[in-house]
């Protein structure tokens, strides 16, 4: 407690809202002849009433500015008294507590590992000094004072000012009795004097678009029951295990008429697909809080919060607790590589780059016009690490997709001529967003085992995959852009002239063990005019049904685990639109429905044998039978696990072999396990029922724009 004698300062600077250290002068403090005296600060109140032990007070008005004082007795402490604040609630007086952001909380951030500071920063409910409340922390280092507003004091920025923490440009303040749901911003002066209203960075929950306050959450509150499987999961942690991924975006997966499902509605509903269709995992489009319906979630403006579109952070966490119950593991696509420029949120946050580099050729994205992260401040990589930790710790997910790695990799990236500035050597990489990468996916290795770390990259940068202790980056598996490409390429050729592009088809083998390839056909895919993939099909309706199911059922044969875009299992014919649900009628419609069943078998026939994806990142588990056949389009190999093998056989046109060779010396017995042209998917019927042997291999009759897969019995 201090003796304050001069005041006039303080009200000046209280009037100002750049008292950095409000607590050395409001609250309780002692003063000369053996008494204490409480000031508070209440600007345009006329009066001001506390309860001192039990009794009513009311407060001396000591400046027409808003300053108030109250003389107590010596033995009066912080529990002794509480103080009427305008909205009626009676509580404890802020200005009595000491601070809740400890030296090492101070230190760790400083250096950029404090890897829990989403415990530390933001709006959390604690006890503090036996009082329960809430504390708010946020940094603001060029601030020339922060205050906190909201339904409890008006959102009047002058009635609670916060303290700065020394150079850590943490500002604090412990307001008690603020419990779960309270709305609340910052109010910053910048350095020319203005205020800006922030949300918070590190708020674990928003209003609902298009209101911005942030709102008090406990997520603590939430019981899981996932024990099992985060146990499952630590313990498979570097095993190679099937994933069958089915990416969705929940506002338009299924609509409960022209509303939104809630996280918990949802989770049973696609629990029972998940289950049914044979899915191991679900990949979530961004689901923090962003601003605008059409940025699909890309424009994240709250990091920590899950958007309040589909209910409340712990309704999420039912989402994920539900889905783990049933053996299903939730990944979610993540945004480290920029943020939108909305005044309520990061940039710009204290009145100055903060968060953004302050030059535009490094801080912001022409294409996207968005704002890109400053990976050389500590603090804003701390900031991402501790997000991608905070998934996992209070969220208990199961891995994060990383958007646009390719976009943090280059400084070049989506800029024309010189319109960006090299690195110290003269590169186009980004070395400080490289050192991220490597630093952010070492820490959630050694603190999260188990979990994903997949990058969307779309260059041939090396390394993504391999370990940061060998020079790569670190991430456990990397979209494979190229197969993507290639692969839609050559199948949106008529079948006549895919002879031409047969390299289109094998290349992708040259490099498919470089790295930890996953293999996805994403939303990216069927955007932007890009038609469905039902549509990318060439050919008439028979045909472009043909060809999808060729399509999944050749991408299942690849090495890589593979990820879907919902609707494409049962072809969809419209692009996809975040404002409309699926069009699940569709599967009323015998040609939908016999995809739908044949994406069901395969992701079964995937997950049953073991020889598909036990290899996938190992050349061992691939060989060539015949490459070569350009003339027909056909391609054959041989796919191999520890105690199982498959031979999956591909003919890209409608023409049907009825005696067609696969050239594999030696084996003796042969039966066909798997065709797309089954007739209950919606094929010709062309199955092999019996294969024979002959000399150099066995003889099949080839099915029109098929997947034929085959086990080798034995092999001589």
């Amino acid at each position: 407690m201090n003796n304050v004698c001069d005041i006039g300062m303080e009200i000046v600077n209280l009037n100002a809202g750049e008292l950095h250290d409000p607590h050395s002068f409001l609250g309780l403090h002692s003063c000369s002849g053996g008494e204490n005296v409480i000031r508070l600060w209440r600007p345009g109140a006329e009066s001001l009433f506390l309860e001192v032990c039990g009794d009513i007070v009311k407060a001396v008005k000591i400046d027409d500015s808003g300053l108030f004082e109250v003389t107590v007795s010596k033995d009066i402490t912080y529990a002794d008294y509480r103080v009427y604040h305008n909205c009626g609630l009676l509580a404890h007086d802020p200005y009595a507590f000491t601070t809740t952001v400890g030296d090492v909380d101070r230190h760790l951030f400083a250096r950029g590992v404090h890897y829990e500071l989403y415990n530390m920063l933001g709006a959390r409910i604690v006890t503090h000094s036996n009082i329960k409340g809430t504390k708010f922390a946020v940094w603001a280092p060029n601030a020339r004072g922060v205050a906190l507003i909201g339904d409890f004091n008006n959102w009047d920025g002058g009635v609670n000012p916060m303290r700065k923490m020394g150079e850590s440009g943490i500002w604090e303040l412990f307001v008690p009795e603020i419990a779960d749901g309270e709305k609340y911003k910052f109010a910053l002066v910048d350095a020319e004097g203005e205020v800006c209203i922030k949300s918070d960075p590190f708020a674990y929950r928003g209003e609902l678009r298009p209101s911005t306050a942030s709102v008090v959450s406990d997520l603590d509150s939430f019981s899981w029951n996932d024990d099992e499987w985060i146990e499952w999961r630590y313990g498979n942690n570097g095993r190679v295990q099937p994933m069958i991924v089915y990416e969705l975006h929940l506002g338009s997966w299924m609509k409960d008429g022209w509303a939104f499902m809630n996280y918990r509605d949802i989770a049973h509903v696609l629990t029972d697909y998940c289950l049914e269709m044979g899915f191991t995992h679900v990949e979530l489009m961004p689901i923090m809080e962003h601003p605008l319906d059409e940025s699909w979630g890309y424009q994240v403006s709250g990091f920590y919060a899950a958007t309040s579109r589909y209910g409340s952070p712990q309704d999420f966490q039912y989402f994920v607790d539900y889905l783990h119950g049933n053996h299903i593991g939730v990944i979610l696509d993540w945004v480290p590589g920029h943020f939108p420029t909305d005044a309520f949120s990061l940039g710009k946050f204290d009145g100055t780059c903060l968060y953004e580099h302050a030059d535009d050729q490094k801080g912001y994205h022409p294409q996207w016009h968005t704002n890109i992260f400053n990976y050389g401040r500590y603090e804003v990589t701390n900031f991402l690490i501790a997000n991608a930790l905070f998934w996992f710790d209070k969220m208990h997910v199961d891995g994060l997709r990383v958007d646009a790695v390719a976009s943090m990799l280059y400084l070049d990236y989506g800029r024309e001529n010189d319109d960006w500035l090299p690195n110290q050597y003269g590169g186009k990489e980004n070395i400080e967003a490289i050192e991220f990468m490597k630093h952010l996916n070492s820490v959630v290795e050694k603190r999260s085992p188990g979990v994903l770390m997949i990058a969307e990259e779309s260059t041939s940068f090396k390394g993504v995959t391999h370990s940061v202790e060998r020079g790569g980056l670190g991430f456990t598996h990397k979209w494979n852009m190229g197969w993507m490409n290639d692969t839609l390429r050559y199948f949106g050729e008529d079948p006549f002239f895919r002879s031409y592009k047969h390299d289109d088809l094998t290349f992708g083998l040259l490099y498919a063990f470089t790295e930890k390839f996953s293999l996805a056909l994403s939303h990216d895919e069927v955007v932007h005019e890009k038609r469905s993939l039902l549509e990318k099909m060439p050919g008439d309706i028979w045909q472009k049904f043909a060809n999808l199911r060729l399509l999944y059922s050749y991408m299942i044969c690849q090495p890589g685990n593979n990820l879907i875009f919902m609707g494409g299992e049962f072809g969809v014919l419209n692009e996809w639109n975040c404002k409309e649900s699926l069009a699940w009628e569709l599967l009323e419609q015998p040609m939908h429905k016999g995809m739908q069943t044949l994406v069901k078998d395969l992701n079964y026939f995937y997950r049953h044998n073991t020889c598909l994806w036990e290899k996938d990142f190992d050349s061992s588990g691939f060989e060539w039978i015949d490459v070569n056949d350009r003339k027909n389009s056909v391609i054959s190999y041989r796919r191999k696990g520890v105690d199982c093998e498959l031979i999956c056989v591909h003919n890209f046109t409608p023409m049907y072999h009825p005696e067609y060779i696969v050239r594999l010396p030696g084996c003796s017995s042969v039966q066909e396990v798997f065709n797309s042209d089954d007739l209950r998917y919606g094929g010709s019927g062309k199955l092999n029922k019996h294969v024979d042997v002959v000399a150099n291999g066995f003889e099949i009759s080839m099915a029109p724009l098929a997947t034929m897969i085959f086990s080798v019995q034995e092999l001589v």
